[in-house]
């Protein structure tokens, strides 16, 4: 256990906390702790790459922290009426293909090594503006001035190209794997 991993699992436990405080209304606290937590996936990042101190644990925990924030604040967003159900349905459902997918592939071409795709970055920026947003909104009452509306269109959009461009990386996986047997 080091410091980017203790890092990563502040991170995680900063996830009930801001479901609790969207749900007891406290937005504007809940963007701020949205926004240390955005800050710790960076410093967590960067020590690791900066020290030398990457692990196997922190590569598995770090994607965890993240999913568990952005699937929590959106589920949590859309239970508070502050997001579109149809849209938080989309992302979670998204996020779970993707996990269970990325499982699925491990099992099946053997550990294959699997890198983001560039959709699936800029989804996950997208997504991470829109809660933030929609936080900053409710919490300081600021005037979005359409982007709000935008960043739900980008959001859907991208999700969508996202888990397709995904089905066909792991379909064309398959088909070599099986082409090679």
């Amino acid at each position: 256990m080091n410091l980017p991993n203790l890092i990563t699992l502040g991170r995680l436990l900063l996830v009930p906390v801001a479901i609790w405080l969207v749900l007891s209304g406290e937005f504007a606290f809940a963007f701020w702790i949205f926004v240390l937590a955005g800050v710790s996936d960076a410093a967590d990042g960067f020590i690791a790459k900066r020290f030398e101190m990457k692990t196997e644990i922190g590569a598995l925990l770090d994607p965890v922290a993240d999913k568990a924030l952005l699937t929590s604040i959106y589920a949590t967003l859309g239970v508070a009426g502050q997001l579109p159900v149809w849209l938080v349905i989309l992302v979670i459902f998204r996020d779970l293909m993707i996990v269970g997918g990325f499982l699925l592939m491990q099992l099946l071409t053997q550990g294959m090594s699997w890198q983001p795709l560039l959709v699936s970055k800029i989804n996950t920026a997208l997504q991470i503006c829109l809660a933030a947003l929609t936080l900053a909104r409710l919490g300081f009452h600021v005037e979005d001035h359409g982007v709000h509306f935008a960043l739900i269109l980008g959001v859907a959009a991208t999700t969508v190209l996202s888990g397709a461009a995904y089905l066909v990386r792991w379909a064309a996986a398959l088909a070599r794997t099986e082409g090679g047997r």
